[in-house]
């Protein structure tokens, strides 16, 4: 079951919660999501398929709506790290 956060802190988000969210911003090495937090996480192109791809925009478009994971939250350096795989 995703859930859409509406709230200003990282820190309202936890490890394995599964969140709706927003596509902000594609770039070469993954995708940055709005999450309903002040900072956005990011999805490495890593972590959006199970297969490999060659850039981002194969699997994602800005404004797409995806449902992802939360792998980590580290509030010192204001890192959300996401994935797209087994959502």
């Amino acid at each position: 079951r995703s859930t859409r956060v509406r709230s200003s802190s990282a820190s309202d988000v936890y490890k394995r919660q599964v969140i709706k969210g927003t596509v902000r911003n594609v770039i070469d090495f993954g995708a940055f999501v709005d999450i309903g937090v002040h900072q956005d996480g990011l999805v490495h192109i890593s972590q959006m398929t199970e297969k490999y791809i060659r850039h981002p925009l194969e699997v994602v478009r800005v404004g797409d709506i995806v449902a992802v994971k939360v792998l980590s939250v580290d509030l010192k350096k204001k890192r959300i790290q996401l994935t797209m795989k087994g959502v």
